[in-house]
């Protein structure tokens, strides 16, 4: 039985091994063999992992696959995607080979600017704070001065700081909203150590601001922190063909069209829907955001937002017939990057660079949610034709021969036989079990 453990974090990892295996496993010899039997093979590699966070115990794999000839602004990818969900691989694959015949997808970056906060309590005149701001902005910038000077020789910095008045909300909240650009960072840190330094600044010129009362000199900063909703780093990706070459082969090209478009509208008006639907985009996004070691619930977290935005959520993604042009596209915001964080010590996520060509932020968020437009394209296209459970049960067969305990011979034997008959938990458990009675 799991018991209170002091110190947890000053043990060994042999040490932490034991305790988890002993406490909280009903097999300890078991859990011990099955965590180190995940230990990299090199002890400076696993050094390396062991050191990404706290209280390692053992690596967590997920699978790393490569999605083939996506072609984006006339440019040939192979994108790495790591996750666990079968058919996304597939799907994405087979998204791109289908546009890569018709010109494949175009991207436009339409911002890069992400977002900082300093919420703080104010309790006076808000026309002395709205003076007091303007005096001292050039002071708040100066004071970060240390920090920004590396990103602004480089083209970045603090963009803007906008003084916001929210007490409809809360007695006496104002923020400091702040933008900045972090060029190919995700830029996390860079914000963060901005932020707390204005709050610093704030504080203390409020202090010997003259204009103040004695009680409107005490500014009572909140919290200083970066936000993960990046409505203005945006990225589009779309594709676009006649409708005839469409080509579905389960019904007319124009059939198709008209109801692809209007499983899109059903998104858009539909949360129950856009949830699901926006969830086979992030299966796309999420997979290379992971394989590049990037933060996919900051990702996550600001999509949804963003699919919110006006007010109820809905489709990320939009379709429409226009003249005889099927044309379907995505609009997401994605805080991506290149350097910092993991992408220069993971050897895999360096290598899920380097097979995408060492792109920068910009490029990443293009490739990114061209990602998310591909899956979604096939997810939308199952379902107004076939059906989504014939090809996501299909590449679901091999995981539940795998749990079934199935050899290898009986594998073949089952994949053959299913190609023209319905995949199930419970036919693929008889069908096992037909083969194995004889």
């Amino acid at each position: 039985m799991n018991t209170p453990v002091e110190g947890f974090s000053k043990l060994t990892k042999t040490q932490k091994i034991d305790w988890i295996a002993v406490n909280c496993t009903k097999d300890p010899e078991a859990t011990k063999q099955l965590l180190k039997q995940y230990w990299n093979s090199d002890p400076r590699v696993q050094q390396l992992h062991d050191e990404f966070i706290e209280n390692t115990v053992s690596n967590y794999y997920l699978p790393f696959a490569i999605a083939p000839n996506f072609k984006i602004n006339d440019k040939l990818y192979a994108v790495p995607m790591a996750i666990e969900e079968s058919s996304v691989v597939a799907a994405a694959s087979k998204a791109a080979k289908f546009w890569l015949e018709r010109g494949g997808f175009k991207t436009e970056i339409i911002g890069t600017e992400k977002v900082g906060q300093v919420h703080f309590i104010y309790k006076g005149d808000k026309e002395k704070l709205s003076n007091f701001f303007d005096s001292v902005k050039p002071e708040l910038i100066k004071s970060a001065a240390a920090i920004t000077r590396s990103m602004e020789k480089r083209g970045g910095g603090i963009n803007h700081i906008e003084l916001r008045d929210l007490t409809d909300k809360i007695d006496g909240y104002h923020q400091l909203h702040c933008t900045f650009e972090t060029l190919d960072a995700m830029g996390a840190n860079f914000i963060n150590s901005c932020l707390e330094q204005l709050a610093k600044t704030l504080k203390e010129q409020a202090t010997a601001f003259g204009g103040f009362t004695e009680k409107e000199k005490n500014i009572e900063v909140v919290m200083s922190i970066l936000s993960n909703y990046v409505p203005d780093c945006l990225v589009r990706a779309e594709v676009n063909c006649p409708v005839p070459e469409l080509g579905n082969t389960d019904m007319p090209s124009e059939d198709f069209a008209e109801k692809f478009v209007r499983a899109v509208n059903i998104a858009k008006v539909e949360p129950y829907r856009a949830v699901t639907h926006n969830k086979g985009i992030m299966n796309g996004i999420d997979a290379v955001v992971l394989a590049t070691g990037n933060d996919f619930r900051a990702v996550e977290a600001g999509v949804h937002a963003y699919a919110a935005k006006d007010g109820h959520y809905s489709s990320l993604t939009h379709a429409k017939i226009e003249d005889g042009i099927f044309k379907f596209w995505i609009e997401v915001p994605l805080a991506l990057g290149t350097v910092g964080g993991l992408t220069r010590l993971h050897p895999m996520v360096k290598l899920a660079l380097e097979i995408l060509q060492n792109p920068s932020a910009k490029e990443l968020m293009q490739i990114v949610a061209v990602a998310g437009l591909a899956q979604n394209f096939a997810a939308v296209r199952s379902l107004v034709t076939t059906g989504i459970q014939k090809g996501h049960m299909k590449m679901h067969l091999l995981n539940i021969l795998n749990q079934l305990g199935a050899t290898e011979a009986e594998k073949q034997r089952l994949v053959t036989y299913f190609k023209d008959q319905t995949v199930t938990n419970t036919s693929v458990k008889e069908a096992l079990e037909r083969i194995k009675s004889k």
